[in-house]
């Protein structure tokens, strides 16, 4: 079975393939190389940001400053401005030699996540994590179809619950309460500025069915409440690679 760790190497692989020939695209002497780099560099970059976040977390402003910073050169205004005279590329060395000093210092950063798997110091808890947390739902979804509701729920809360303590962590964000629930940490994230008031919302209501479960109430959980829950904590999970 593939891990997450496995799918970033794959990913991270690609994207230093990919470098390779954008690469080229400016060293070439072909006309209006900055034009033909900016076609897959956004593609590029928009990847590459994404797995930086994730493995090299520590990198990730130098990573954006190289392509926009608000001051000296970046990527952005380097293939962004492309005057309409020029018609050679000996009328725009400049242009490309920003371009290609900026992109491969950006390229140095991917290559640093990509060491970082072989790193004794590389610490994979939170990936490790992830591949945890997604076996717990599908055994979650599986419990569920097999008519164990409660049972089910309280194990997508708790997936859930643990998900939002890490993302605290990684924000270095001060958990007072000693044994804290969903709608704790939910309300540290946004009290925070990590999720917005929609975001914020939605895990309450996630939160709301996960005390459904774990209490003994009235009301029975329903099949369709629990597949909201695993699908809303799955959410969740996707939606955290980026904060």
């Amino acid at each position: 079975m593939n891990t997450n760790i496995d799918k970033f190497k794959e990913d991270l692989n690609k994207l230093l393939k990919d470098a390779e020939e954008l690469l080229s695209v400016l060293n070439s002497r072909i006309k209006d190389p900055i034009l033909k780099f900016r076609e897959k560099y956004e593609i590029w970059y928009s990847e590459a940001l994404y797995l930086i976040i994730a493995v090299l977390p520590e990198r990730t402003e130098d990573f954006k400053k190289y392509y926009d910073s608000r001051t000296g050169n970046s990527l952005k205004k380097s293939i962004t401005y492309i005057p309409t005279e020029f018609s050679s590329f000996e009328n725009i060395p400049d242009q490309v030699d920003v371009a290609r000093a900026l992109f491969i210092s950006q390229v140095g950063i991917v290559k640093s996540a990509n060491k970082r798997f072989e790193s004794s110091l590389f610490q994979i808890k939170e990936v490790l994590q992830a591949d945890l947390f997604n076996s717990e739902l599908e055994a979650a979804k599986e419990l569920n179809s097999k008519g164990f509701t409660r049972g089910a729920g309280a194990m997508a809360g708790v997936v859930l619950e643990k998900h939002l303590k890490i993302i605290c962590q990684h924000h270095k964000i001060k958990i007072v309460k000693k044994n804290s629930s969903i709608n704790d940490y939910n309300q540290l994230l946004k009290d925070n500025a990590i999720i917005d008031t929609s975001n914020w919302r939605f895990i309450q209501r996630l939160g709301d069915l996960r005390n459904l479960c774990d209490h003994n109430k009235e009301k029975e959980p329903q099949k369709d409440d629990i597949n909201e829950l695993i699908q809303g904590t799955g959410r969740v999970q996707g939606k955290s690679a980026t904060v």
